[in-house]
């Protein structure tokens, strides 16, 4: 039978409605933290409410994604995207609902199970869609809307429709209709896997790596989608490095995401409106970030263009720590910052996990990697900041997200590459070649 060949346009569709999806994840999940200070107030919540708040959504996100990473493989990609798009949507608008801190709380551990089911099968629907030599770039547009929607775009939205809307609740309602008109667009046009070409994975062949499987008809091959077993991931050398690696990137991410709104306004004594300017360059940043650092992968390798970036970003976030309040200065520290750290999470999380094993652990790879890191870094690490913060000074918090780019900067210079250009394809008879390789 003639194998189907990549159809471009369908690339160019999917990519592009999974990019939106991913961006409104972002923004529900996000515009929260510049409406933290209005809440704060209304609520009657405190820096430790904020941390546990972003953990708990982190947690249930975390928990969502070790679990549907593997089920969208039976459920199907389109009943998952779409699903999901329309109750973390729901979860948005029940957000301007809330009473206190329970409230709060319950909704927002909702909206991580719905989020978490959606990015990794995001994740994979990109990979299955994309042509093997544009898979970092297209991977890379797709999670990049993420950090612009959620980090870039939400602060300043935020804080501008303060001054025009009643109060914090109506933004949390207004986030429910663009939800609902990407997930009609997305059930007219995600295909299911068995509809698109077989996808290519890219692990160095044994003889690269120096090792070879001790019992290779364990994991699934290369051509099959066998069913498989969760635990089998983490005999990949790349995906156990990669969980480690975003543990730390994740930590820097949602910290800073999390707890600068308030650093700005209690420490340094700037206005909202400023707040929301400079808080922005995170968004701005990571999106630039994602954009070139996954273009440039493809070309010159995933591990060489991963160790530079984090090494800028590591150097940004030490100037802003010692930053006074000028504004134009730490939105572009921000920037930069971001556009390192947020600039790995894309090939972290989506690129390196799918290419390191073969397709028939693709979606649990992805899932497992996001799932694991996003219960260390987007829910437990916010929560030690607003301890941090709330026991010793916000201030504090900045040295926590530090201490997670110098893990991520350790882990990934250890990984193996899986670019296609840069190496071999996989052998088919050794597909699991990576997990023999010692961490």
């Amino acid at each position: 039978m003639r194998p189907k060949e990549y159809d471009v346009r369908y690339e160019r569709s999917a990519v592009l409605l999974l990019s939106l999806g991913f961006g409104l994840v972002g923004l529900d999940r996000w515009i929260i933290s510049p409406l933290f200070p209005s809440m704060m107030k209304d609520l009657g919540l405190d820096y430790q409410d904020i941390g546990n708040i972003i953990g708990a959504l982190g947690l249930a996100w975390g928990c969502s994604s070790l679990l549907m990473g593997g089920l969208s493989d039976r459920l199907g990609r389109r009943r998952t995207l779409v699903g999901s798009l329309v109750l973390f949507s729901v979860c948005s608008l029940l957000s301007g609902f809330a009473t206190g801190m329970v409230s709060l709380v319950l909704v927002r551990v909702f909206m991580g199970v719905t989020e978490g089911s959606f990015s990794p099968t995001a994740v994979t629907a990109t990979a299955e869609a994309a042509r093997p030599h544009r898979r970092g770039l297209s991977m890379g547009m797709q999670q990049s809307t993420f950090a612009l929607f959620g980090i870039g775009l939400g602060p300043i939205i935020a804080t501008q429709l303060l001054l025009v809307l009643p109060g914090w609740r109506w933004i949390f309602g207004l986030m429910l209709l663009p939800g609902l008109v990407v997930a009609y667009f997305l059930f007219r046009t995600i295909r299911e896997p068995h509809q698109l070409p077989a996808f290519e994975s890219t692990v160095p062949a044994a003889s690269a790596l120096g090792a070879s499987l001790s019992e290779p008809s364990s994991l699934p091959s290369a051509g099959t989608r066998d069913k498989v077993r969760w635990l089998d991931v983490f005999r990949y050398h790349n995906i156990r490095l990669a969980i480690l690696a975003l543990c730390g990137a994740m930590t820097c991410v949602f910290v800073l995401s999390a707890m600068v709104p308030s650093y700005l306004t209690d420490h340094q004594g700037i206005g909202t409106a400023d707040m929301g300017i400079i808080a922005s360059g995170i968004g701005f940043g990571a999106f630039a970030g994602q954009l070139s650092i996954a273009g440039l992968s493809d070309r010159f390798g995933r591990r060489p263009v991963l160790v530079v970036a984090l090494l800028m970003a590591t150097g940004m976030l030490v100037a802003f720590i010692f930053q006074g309040p000028a504004v134009p200065v730490m939105f572009l520290l921000l920037f930069f910052v971001a556009f390192g750290a947020n600039g790995s999470l894309a090939l972290l999380a989506g690129t390196v996990a799918v290419e390191s094993v073969p397709p028939g652990l693709m979606a649990v790879a992805a899932g497992t990697v996001m799932g694991v890191s996003e219960i260390f870094g987007g829910g437990v690490a916010p929560s030690v900041a607003g301890f941090l913060a709330q026991h010793y000074g916000v201030k504090y918090v900045l040295y926590l997200a530090l201490g997670g780019l110098l893990l991520c900067v350790v882990a990934t210079s250890l990984l193996h590459e899986t670019a296609p250009r840069k190496a071999k394809p996989l052998d088919r008879q050794d597909a699991g070649v990576g997990a023999a390789v010692p961490l």
